[in-house]
C-alpha cells in the first residue's frame, strides 16, 4: 500500500528517491515525504497531498545527499497530517525511518519509551519504531561502532509485533541504510557504485534491473559498494539476484491518458502472453510446467478451494464454474480475509489455490500460510515473479501479463480468467474430456486474443454511451452462472473508479430483493448468454423494462433480443463458452473508464485505494 525508496550510491539521492515515488503512485497514498543526509545532518521534507507537492518542496531547497529514504503513506494509525506523514525521526535526532505495515504492540513499547525521556510528535505507531531504534542505538557499545547501526535495527525488531517493511538511516552512518522485512514487500535494488531499496520494483527499474526479493525475517545492510544479508537471529543470507525481464518503457503512459486504458488496450498482448507455449503438441490440453504435481497426483484429488480478495475473488468463482463444468471435480471459494479465521473443514484430499496479482496482498498471503500450516498443497496464480506468494506456494503458474500500474486491475484479471480456462482443461482432460472437445476448447482459447482485439475496437461506442449515463448514481449489473462474477467485476470496477453505487446480482435473484431499486435513475447491466438461459435472462430484462429502469445490455453477436428491451446494445465477439467471461469483461472495464473520465475522477488513484493490500 504505501510505498518505500531508499538509496545509497555517488548520485544526489533526492532527485532518484523523487522519480522512484512518482513511479509508486498508482499504489494508493495521502501523503509523501523524504530525509537527506547532507553536511552531517538531514533534510527532513513532508507534505500531505501527492508527490507533485514534495517534489515542490524539495525543488525550493539544495538536497546535494548521496544517501537518503523516502515515502508514500497510505493512512492506518492517525489521520492525514504532515506530522503523521514518513519519513519519523526520533526524539534525539539519531534515527530517521520510513515504514509499511502495523506495529500491534506499538502502544505498551511506547508507554515503556515514555518513561526513557523520549518524546511524540504523531499518532503513528511507525514513530515508536524510530525511537526504540534510538533508545537501543543509545545503548549500543562505541567499541561496537561499525555494526551499531545495524545492530539497534536489530535488536528493536526482536521487541516488534505486527507486519513492517523499514528503511532506516542514521546521521551518524552517512554512506548507510539498514532495511528489513516482515509480511510487508521490500526489494534490493543493486547497481554499479549504488544500491536501492523499494517496496515495488517499478521504484528500482530505471536505476538497475538486478534485484534481491528480501524475505520475511531478513535484514540488509546498504553501502555505496556492496550490501550484506542476515537474519534477525545472525545467521548470514546468501542472497539470490534475480533480473527484472520488463523494461521501464512499460511502466510508462506512452500516448495513452491513463494507466488504466492503456491495460486495457494491452489485453490481448496479455493474453498472448499467459498461453504461450502452454499448450500441447496435439491441441488438446493444456501443459503447466510450474505446478509440481503429476497427472496421477491430479487424480487423487477430490475438491479444490480457490481464495482471493476483490478481484482475485471474481476470478475464483468463474475458475469454480469452469472447473465444476469441464473437469466434474467440486470446488469451493473463499475469501482469503475469512479463511484464515473460520476454520472451515477441508476435505483430506482437496488442493489450494490462491490468486494475487501482486503475490504480496497480506489476506491472500496469510490464507496460504494457513492452509500449508493444516498440511494442504498450495498453488499460486500470480503475477509478479519473486513475490512472497510465488515463492511460498508449493506451485504455481505465472500470468506474464507484465507490470499492472493502474489500480483498478484490467489485464490481469482477464488473463486470470485465461489461466482459470485453460487449468479447467487440464485437469478435465485427466479425467473424461474427449480429445475432440479439448481440440475444441484450446481452439476458441487461442482465437482469444484476437476476439479481445474486436472488443477493444467497441471503445468508441462505448465512450458515447457512457457520456449518457455518466450521471446516474446506482447500477445494478446482472449476469447468469459464470457471467455472474463478471457481473460483480463490472460492478466493482463502477465503484472504484467513479463512486458511483454499484452492486452486482445474479440475474434471476433480482426479483429476490433488488428489485426495488428499479427506476428510471437506475440503469441494469445485463450480460446476455446463448443457449437455455437467454430466455431466462430475457425475462429478467422483461421485469425492469416494466418498472422504467434503463437497460445496457452485453450481447454475443448475431444474438437477436427483442425490439426495444435494451436501451443499449454492446456486441462482443462469438467464442467458445469457456472464453466468454474473458470478452464480457471488455465492455464493462470501457464502460467504467469512460463514465469516471466523464464525471472527472482520478481514474489511476481512485479515493481511498491500493493497488496492493499489505496490512489486514
Amino acid at each position: 500500500m504505501c510505498g518505500i525508496v531508499g538509496y545509497v550510491g555517488r548520485q544526489k539521492a533526492a532527485s532518484i528517491m523523487l522519480e522512484g515515488l512518482k513511479r509508486l503512485e498508482y499504489r494508493g497514498y495521502d501523503s509523501a515525504g523524504l530525509a537527506v543526509l547532507q553536511d552531517g545532518d538531514v533534510a527532513l521534507l513532508r507534505t500531505t497531498g501527492r508527490v507533485a507537492g514534495l517534489a515542490k518542496l524539495a525543488s525550493g531547497k539544495k538536497l546535494t545527499g548521496t544517501t537518503g529514504i523516502s515515502h508514500t503513506r497510505w493512512a492506518t494509525h492517525g489521520g492525514v497530517t504532515e506530522a503523521n506523514a514518513h519519513p519519523h525521526r526520533s526524539s534525539d535526532g539519531r534515527i530517521l525511518l520510513v515504514h509499511n505495515g502495523v506495529i500491534e504492540n506499538y502502544a505498551a513499547i511506547k508507554k515503556f519509551l515514555l518513561t526513557k525521556g523520549y518524546t511524540f510528535t504523531s499518532e503513528t505507531d511507525t514513530e515508536v519504531l524510530a525511537n526504540l531504534i534510538a533508545y537501543h542505538y543509545a545503548k549500543e557499545p562505541a567499541s561496537a561502532e561499525t555494526s551499531r547501526f545495524l545492530e539497534a535495527v536489530r535488536k528493536t525488531l526482536l521487541h516488534v509485533e505486527g507486519t513492517y517493511g523499514i528503511a532506516v538511516l542514521s546521521p551518524a552512518h552517512p554512506d548507510e541504510l539498514v532495511a528489513a522485512r516482515k509480511g510487508s514487500p521490500l526489494i534490493l535494488g543493486v547497481g554499479d557504485q549504488e544500491n536501492l531499496i523499494a517496496s515495488d520494483v517499478s521504484a528500482l527499474i530505471s536505476r538497475t534491473q538486478n534485484v534481491v526479493y528480501l524475505k520475511d525475517g531478513e535484514l540488509v545492510h546498504l553501502t555505496p559498494s556492496g550490501f550484506t544479508l542476515s537474519t534477525l537471529d545472525l545467521a548470514d543470507v546468501h542472497p539470490v539476484i534475480d533480473t527484472v525481464t520488463w523494461s521501464v518503457d512499460e511502466a510508462e503512459l506512452g500516448d495513452h491518458a491513463h494507466f488504466m486504458l492503456k491495460e486495457i488496450f494491452e489485453q490481448p498482448v496479455a493474453l498472448e502472453n499467459a498461453m504461450r507455449g502452454r499448450f500441447a503438441a496435439d491441441g488438446s490440453t493444456a501443459n503447466f510446467g510450474g505446478l509440481n504435481l503429476s497427472p496421477a497426483d491430479f487424480r487423487q484429488i477430490d475438491r479444490f478451494v480457490f481464495t482471493s480478495c476483490g478481484t482475485g475473488w471474481h476470478a475464483c468463482l468463474v475458475a469454480e464454474h469452469l472447473i465444476e463444468r469441464y473437469a466434474r471435480i467440486p470446488v469451493e471459494v473463499d475469501y482469503a480475509s475469512e479463511f484464515r479465521y473460520r476454520n472451515a473443514p477441508l476435505d483430506r484430499d482437496a488442493l489450494f489455490f490462491v490468486i494475487s496479482q501482486s503475490g504480496e496482498t497480506i489476506d491472500t498471503l496469510a490464507a496460504l500460510r494457513e492452509a500449508k500450516r493444516k498440511g494442504y498443497k498450495c498453488m499460486a496464480i500470480c503475477n509478479v515473479v519473486g513475490s512472497t506468494i510465488a515463492r511460498e506456494a508449493d506451485g504455481g503458474i505465472y500470468q506474464h501479463a507484465g507490470p499492472e500500474i493502474g489500480v483498478a486491475s484490467t489485464k490481469a484479471f482477464t488473463s486470470q480468467l485465461l489461466i482459470a480456462a485453460m487449468f479447467a482443461l487440464y485437469v478435465a482432460r485427466m479425467r473424461d474430456l474427449s480429445f475432440a472437445d479439448g481440440v475444441q476448447y484450446v481452439a476458441g482459447l487461442k482465437a482469444v486474443p484476437g476476439l479481445a482485439r474486436r472488443a477493444l475496437a467497441q471503445a468508441p461506442r462505448i465512450q458515447e454511451i457512457a457520456t449518457r449515463y455518466a450521471k446516474y448514481n446506482d447500477f445494478l449489473f446482472l449476469g447468469r452462472l459464470d457471467l455472474f462474477p463478471i457481473a460483480l467485476e463490472g460492478a466493482l470496477k463502477l465503484k472504484e473508479i467513479s463512486y458511483i453505487h454499484a452492486e452486482g446480482y445474479p440475474a434471476a435473484e433480482m426479483k429476490h430483493g433488488p428489485i426495488a431499486l428499479i427506476s428510471d435513475q437506475c440503469p441494469s447491466v445485463f450480460f446476455v448468454p446463448k443457449g437455455e438461459l437467454f430466455n431466462k435472462v430475457v425475462s429478467s430484462m422483461q421485469e425492469i423494462k416494466a418498472r422504467k429502469g434503463p437497460i445496457i445490455a452485453i450481447v454475443p453477436e448475431g444474438l437477436e433480443l427483442p425490439d426495444g428491451l435494451a436501451d443499449e446494445i454492446i456486441p462482443i465477439p462469438d467464442c467458445h463458452e469457456a472464453a466468454l467471461p474473458i470478452l464480457a469483461t471488455i465492455p464493462v472495464q470501457l464502460l467504467s473508464y469512460y463514465i469516471a473520465v466523464a464525471r472527472g475522477c482520478d481514474v489511476d488513484k481512485p479515493r481511498n485505494l491500493a493497488k496492493s493490500v499489505t496490512v489486514e
